[in-house]
């Protein structure tokens, strides 16, 4: 199949999928006129890395993944393995994110919120003399960083 039906197979963007090409993750075969073409196989690995990335796996995680399923002598106990430590990295970024609201919720709380320029949260944020005992979300990892002290 070409790329838009793959795309409209997997719930892919052509882009995604050229993007996962580029990455590795798996290699189009391509036609007499230049044109991609996707055995079964390949829709299977764009399956995974859609319903993959969907769940919150990266694209290092994904290839893990890919490895596993190519792996003929793959056993299950990896591939738990891999979804438990994505479990236990989601309910850490879980406890993070709840102490970063109650935060937001604690700075609102202390601010009048009227047309006075004194502002609770702002004082709050710039003064840092609360220590804040969570750490940051790094979007371009989308990864657990720690914050520079």
């Amino acid at each position: 199949m070409n790329i838009g039906q793959a795309a409209k197979t997997t719930g892919l963007s052509a882009k995604s999928i050229r993007y996962y090409e580029s990455q590795g993750l798996l290699q189009a075969q391509r036609q007499d006129n230049g044109y991609r073409h996707y055995d079964p196989a390949s829709i299977k690995r764009l399956t995974l890395l859609a319903r993959a990335r969907r769940v919150g796996f990266s694209l290092d995680e994904c290839a893990e993944l890919l490895a596993l399923l190519n792996d003929g002598q793959r056993q299950s106990k990896n591939v738990k393995r891999t979804v438990h430590d994505k479990i236990a990295q989601l309910d850490t970024q879980l406890e993070n994110l709840t102490r970063m609201r109650n935060t937001l919720i604690e700075l609102a709380e202390r601010c009048n919120g009227d047309e006075q320029s004194q502002c609770a949260i702002l004082n709050d944020l710039t003064e840092g003399e609360r220590p804040m005992t969570f750490t940051l979300l790094d979007d371009s990892h989308n990864q657990l960083e720690q914050p520079n002290e």
